[in-house]
């Protein structure tokens, strides 16, 4: 008789392929799915019960920022909690690979700035035995992984190593560089890379660098990509990633339509946001997406589904970096910060940006909680002095004491040495229009949770909980089946995954099983505060409930939300292991 690793049984399967639930029971062996129903030629090692449960595919996250976490955090959390399995690390043109010894701590200060990863996080946690893309790959197969991975090449890190930083921000490549840069990328793809990233926001970057300037890709010259993306072209392989201002400027449409015609191989693109009410935003961008998926540009849209809330101070907070006014008074070290933010001339720049940004709906201000009159004051640091504003809005405090907002704001941030924690209220979410997106279209899928980066004032990797129980659960918006294939089927398509993102025999063993009606996230909206990144650093946390198992390459990874302490992710080079 065969003896299988692991049999789930009495579950209701939903497979991933939007085929109608049905009941059978699994079998895993070598990490692998031997058998769906029937009764299986023998006896498994260990049962995992799951009457009255769902049994899933494990899910799949496209845009994560794990790269420095996953070094420490084998399962990246929070994300692993709430049941993905498979991420893709290097997003936005963002890494440490390649990267020359010299420039190890310029690459963690960027990282500081743009993703507000925790400086003496990475200072500790990160091993840095690698410089070139091959050796980074090695190292990172090596290093124990609880989900699995796949890495782009990093753009902006690839045109530092190739031009320096100055230059790569200054100028376009020259021939040569742009031929190294191509050689390299070719080098990265034959050692396991899915292909490249880039974040391009313009001058005025929502994630501006740690000088406060661009990242090297917002502002790098059309050629300069589509000279990667001929490497991809003549591979027959990999796919590109591109975060874009939401504002959609036609030619920036325009250059992603060149790109992907150049390429000739899938793009991800976002993001694909809705409003609370006005629906053209969302169904401008599905437009465009159907537009071009009838001329065969393989554009998928990453839709914004996180309804995490913001909870921040003004000592690592970059979300507003879209503004130069902005990003000239949370640049520097905290005292010069602060002798800025005293500066007349400066507050009543930041003012006036605050207000322009909230007449023009800026898409980065809107995501904050809209203008900063809405956020509520949560800690001041200790101060007994300030308590009487804890619970407050700055627009109530601006009307008590004949000051605007963001004076209020910048007053208590000063008091308190920019450790004044400031909430973004929930004020709603449209569910319509979120499940519209999915429903109008066939080349869509949630996410853009950012695990990893902004992480002590986000949550996002909990967002696979959160679209479960609300938009299928409560909201009844889509249905089971249709949920699951847009969390792991179609990403793992889009994004290269081998024989993963479905319940198939012969698939890799990447499973959730859950609990449908006791699905939750605690605590809810912003989290609460662990103390448990290296270097003596926090963060905000949400942890997942209602989750039985967590199955990872046929092991369980967590049961019962409780970490098995197994290790079975894998480096998927290339999309496969």
């Amino acid at each position: 008789m065969a003896e299988f690793d692991l049999q789930i049984t009495g579950g209701t399967v939903v497979d991933g392929t939007r085929v109608p639930r049905y009941q059978a029971d699994l079998w895993i062996k070598d990490g692998k799915i031997a058998q769906i129903g029937g009764r299986a030629p023998g006896f498994a090692k260990k049962v995992i019960f799951a009457d009255g449960l769902i049994v899933a595919p494990g899910f799949v996250d496209l845009h994560t920022h794990y790269d420095a976490q996953i070094r420490w955090d084998p399962y990246c959390t929070i994300s692993g909690w709430h049941g993905v399995t498979s991420l893709v690390l290097g997003n936005c043109g963002f890494g440490f690979a390649p990267c020359k010894p010299e420039f190890r701590e310029r690459s963690m200060l960027t990282m500081t700035r743009t993703e507000a990863i925790p400086y003496e996080s990475m200072k500790v946690g990160l091993n840095w035995d690698w410089e070139t893309i091959p050796q980074y790959m090695d190292s990172l197969d090596r290093s124990s992984k609880g989900v699995n991975v796949i890495q782009y090449m990093p753009t902006a890190s690839l045109m530092t190593y190739v031009m320096g930083l100055e230059a790569a921000k200054t100028r376009p490549a020259t021939d040569k560089e742009r031929e190294e840069m191509a050689r390299l990328l070719d080098e990265g793809m034959d050692a396991g890379l899915c292909g490249f990233s880039i974040q391009r926001l313009g001058p005025n970057s929502t994630q501006a660098d740690f000088d406060g300037s661009p990242m090297v890709t917002d502002t790098m010259c059309d050629e300069d990509i589509l000279n990667l993306a001929r490497v991809l072209r003549k591979r027959d392989d990999g796919f590109m990633e591109i975060t874009q201002a939401t504002g959609h400027a036609r030619d920036d449409l325009n250059f992603v339509e060149r790109l992907a015609a150049e390429a000739r191989r899938p793009i991800l693109w976002q993001a694909v946001v809705p409003t609370r009410n006005n629906p053209e935003i969302h169904r401008r961008s599905l437009r465009w997406i159907a537009r071009n998926r009838e001329k065969g540009l393989p554009i998928f849209g990453q839709a914004a589904t996180v309804r995490s809330g913001f909870a921040f101070s003004l000592d690592n907070w970059n979300l507003y970096d879209y503004s130069p006014e902005w990003r000239e008074i949370t640049t520097g070290t905290v005292e010069e910060r602060m002798a800025k933010m005293k500066r007349p001339e400066l507050r009543a720049a930041a003012v006036r940006a605050i207000e322009e940004a909230d007449r023009n709906f800026k898409a980065t201000l809107a995501g904050v909680g809209g203008h900063p009159k809405y956020l509520i004051v949560q800690w001041v640091d200790n101060h007994q002095d300030l308590e009487k504003y804890v619970g407050k809005s700055l627009g109530q405090i601006g009307l008590e004491e004949s000051k605007h907002p963001v004076e209020a704001m910048l007053d208590l941030s000063i008091a308190t040495n920019l450790k004044a924690e400031f909430l973004g209220p929930n004020r709603g979410f449209n569910a319509e229009f979120m499940g519209e997106i999915f429903t109008a279209s066939p080349y869509t899928f949630p996410g853009v949770s950012d695990g990893g980066a902004h992480t002590k004032f986000f949550t996002g990797g909990a967002f696979t909980t959160d679209f479960l129980r609300w938009l299928v659960r409560d909201e009844q918006k889509l249905t089971l089946e249709e949920a699951h294939y847009r969390m792991s089927a179609l990403p793992a398509h889009a994004a290269g995954f081998r024989d993963r993102g479905m319940l198939r025999e012969g698939y890799a063993a990447d499973i959730v099983v859950y609990d449908l009606n006791g699905l939750d996230i605690e605590p809810d909206w912003t989290g609460e505060i662990a103390h448990d990144f290296p270097g003596g650093e926090w963060r905000r946390v949400q942890r997942a409930k209602g989750y039985h198992s967590i199955i990872v390459n046929g092991a369980e990874t967590f049961h019962d939300g409780k970490c098995t302490g197994a290790t079975p992710g894998k480096l998927l080079r290339n999309g496969h292991a």
